[in-house]
């Protein structure tokens, strides 16, 4: 019986992935006003109801893909090596996960991109933020001995963790052909780690 649970949830995350995948490649080919749920439901070749079952909105889906991502991420942070320090757990996490010259890396950042382009993302996307810090901080707490239910610290480090994260990728997406993204991730650990004790200054700017 549980064998038939887990393939039955597997199919149902499945579906959930690719109503996902659907809705963001519909939206970012034709614009998200453009973008329809019975659409959405139609190029994954499931029934408008199924999409509904999943989704509340089109946006909701579209920003799913970035939710799954994160699902990711988190596994694995659960599997980095239990010596490593949690901070440098965290860096390489959101590091692999935008690693430029991969096609994951490239289609991530293609993703954040055309989000943060979208006021009508945003706010579903707020939401996938704070669902991830939980997330993050879960393992987090399961790493560093505390509880994730009562204290503060792996709440405190996963949401620093994600912070530095989104602040390298805004950063990027300022200039994405002139900034290195992991550069950008690496700087906003350290400066973090050392308790922002002054402003950034790049050694190699003029």
């Amino acid at each position: 019986m549980r064998m038939e649970l887990g393939l039955r949830e597997r199919k149902k995350a499945a579906t959930r992935r690719a109503l996902g995948r659907s809705a963001l490649g519909l939206a970012m080919e034709h614009g998200v006003e453009a973008v329809t749920a019975d659409a959405i439901a139609a190029a994954a070749d499931v029934s408008p109801r199924t999409f509904h079952n999943y989704f509340s909105s089109k946006e909701e889906a579209i920003v799913s893909v970035i939710a799954d991502r994160i699902d990711d991420s988190v596994e694995a942070l659960r599997s980095r090596p239990a010596e490593e320090s949690i901070w440098d757990a965290l860096q390489a996490v959101m590091i692999e996960d935008v690693m430029g010259e991969s096609d994951r890396g490239r289609e991530f950042l293609a993703q954040f991109a055309f989000v943060q382009e979208n006021a009508a993302l945003l706010s579903q996307e707020l939401t996938v933020v704070k669902c991830a810090i939980d997330r993050f901080s879960e393992v987090v707490a399961d790493r560093s001995g505390t509880r994730a239910a009562h204290d503060m610290y792996p709440h405190l480090q996963a949401g620093a963790a994600m912070l530095c994260a989104r602040a390298a990728l805004t950063a990027w997406l300022a200039a994405p052909a002139e900034r290195d993204v992991v550069e950008l991730i690496k700087q906003a650990f350290t400066q973090m780690r050392a308790g922002l004790p002054e402003p950034w200054r790049d050694p190699d700017a003029g």
